[in-house]
């Protein structure tokens, strides 16, 4: 056991577990965040996406031990109050979802693509959501929202 900190939806997180257990784990058991997916527990399906210092990470592939001291942020954690963060807002006004299961972890890939190149082309954006596997078919109208986003965030 040991005492883990970190920032989380931006704010001081004090965990007390062992410090090997996944991140995802900690998110969804212990700290009641289950906006973060298990798919497939094994980072290939991306469900469980969230930003550690901005980047995108696959939380069942993170320990808990490796955000000693970062910043990690979920799906719930990026809208600011009752305003939903540009990506989460395209996804809905593109229709970007169906059954909602990959959706956080797609949201989240996007914001972290984002942070890194505001100013996508489609085949780029196509390229950063491929690990984010989606049963329903929703890829074009997701590309269609990471666009949209990019341009409302002063990208695009």
């Amino acid at each position: 056991m040991a005492e883990i900190r970190f920032t989380l939806n931006g704010k001081p997180t004090t965990v007390s577990t062992d410090p090997s257990r996944t991140l995802l784990w900690v998110l969804r058991t212990d700290l009641g965040l289950t906006g973060t997916k298990c798919g497939c527990n094994m980072g290939m399906c991306g469900a469980c996406t969230v930003l550690v210092s901005g980047s995108a990470v696959r939380s069942c592939l993170v320990t808990i031990g490796g955000v000693e001291g970062k910043e990690v942020t979920t799906i719930e954690g990026l809208s600011q109050g009752d305003q939903l963060h540009p990506v989460q807002k395209a996804f809905v006004e593109q229709g970007a979802l169906q059954c909602g299961f990959c959706t956080p972890g797609m949201i989240m890939a996007a914001v972290g693509f984002l942070n890194r190149n505001p100013k996508p082309t489609e085949a780029q954006i196509r390229s950063a959501l491929e690990g984010n596997l989606c049963r329903c078919g929703t890829h074009q109208r997701v590309i269609k929202a990471v666009l949209s986003a990019a341009a409302q965030m002063g990208g695009g």
